[in-house]
């Protein structure tokens, strides 16, 4: 993904033969120009920055970490989210798996993973307690990860999972009894609550929420930590939010500041220190059957989502994460208005 060729550096001369130097003029030959200080410039520093990064690798968990990407609110960017952060934990050296619970397969889409009705999905996991090695495929474009795919079969698994035995853990086992070695586990969630959501809270270990950053983002999600709640009490114990993820901040708005201040001051050190921001690239990456890591590996969504895997990463192994160049959120003043209003859609 990383071209040596697209790293500033001395170019070979096209003409040629002397120069003339104008008069005066002091030029060195070894010490390279400083980095224009514009925001090109500075846009230009953080992308050679990031991929350096990403080259350099993280450290890997001391066993698999299962997260499951979850908000009942649909268009927060859950797929978006576990695609790419799936994406960039690869890149950064790690073996990943997205299991795709969502009956649209727009996972599988953005991966490139065909998913039509044909293809052996994680339906027949679910329902037929076909092995999940027999539906993992690999990812083209991304070595080291890979996707179990959803078709159009898996809308009707919610019901017919309700007369099967043990219906609340059968993507738990299938997982258990997964024996390739994996650094991650993303699952990606429907925009609901129902039997799938609750099947991947049972499998995993951490959540991972993603919060759009408009006046709507947290609505409702007090109904998701009660089920969080519900499931870590009677199924899976060691069930934890651990990651909440600003997406879709735009700066040029107040109330995106007014939205990452309050899930801040209520969620604490769960919420990263990166945020996703909007981007055209980002949106356009899944038309092509790509993340945007690799679409466009320099533009400001996938430098986001780099960082943002970085953290996560570092938070898993309790490595303190540097945030010099995370993509911090300023924190203006909220009126009490504002907070009273936005407090109410938690509870």
């Amino acid at each position: 993904m990383r071209s040596d060729a697209n790293i500033a550096g001395p170019m070979t001369d096209p003409v040629p033969g002397p120069r003339t130097e104008s008069a005066g003029e002091d030029v060195s030959r070894e010490t390279p120009p400083p980095m224009d200080d514009t925001p090109i410039g500075r846009a230009a520093q953080l992308a050679v920055d990031a991929l350096g990064r990403a080259g350099e690798g993280l450290p890997r968990p001391e066993q698999t970490r299962v997260m499951v990407v979850a908000n009942q609110k649909g268009g927060v960017g859950k797929t978006t989210t576990t695609v790419n952060l799936a994406a960039s934990l690869a890149l950064h050296g790690g073996r990943v798996l997205v299991i795709d619970l969502d009956p649209q397969g727009n996972a599988s889409t953005a991966l490139g993973i065909d998913h039509h009705a044909e293809v052996p999905s994680i339906y027949d996991v679910l329902v037929d307690s076909r092995p999940l090695s027999d539906v993992v495929q690999p990812v083209p474009d991304v070595e080291g990860l890979f996707c179990a795919p959803a078709t159009i079969d898996l809308a009707g698994a919610e019901i017919e999972l309700v007369s099967l035995v043990a219906r609340e853990s059968r993507l738990d086992r299938a997982i258990q009894a997964y024996e390739q070695p994996l650094d991650y586990i993303l699952i990606d969630c429907p925009p609901s609550l129902g039997l799938l959501t609750v099947n991947a809270l049972v499998a995993g270990a951490e959540v991972l929420i993603p919060i759009q950053c408009e006046y709507y983002a947290l609505e409702g999600l007090g109904q998701l930590l009660r089920n969080v709640d519900l499931v870590r009490g009677h199924l899976n114990p060691k069930l934890h939010v651990s990651t909440i993820l600003l997406t879709m901040y735009d700066g040029r708005t107040r109330l995106a500041s007014q939205v990452a201040d309050e899930v801040r001051s209520h969620f604490g050190g769960e919420v990263l220190r990166t945020s996703i921001p909007r981007s055209v690239r980002i949106s356009e990456a899944p038309s092509y059957g790509q993340t945007v890591l690799t679409y466009d590996p320099g533009s400001s969504g996938a430098l986001s989502y780099l960082e943002a895997a970085r953290e996560i990463a570092l938070r898993g192994v309790s490595v303190q994460y540097d945030a010099q160049h995370a993509h911090a959120l300023p924190m203006p003043e909220i009126s009490q208005h504002d907070q009273h209003s936005m407090q109410e859609g938690i509870q």
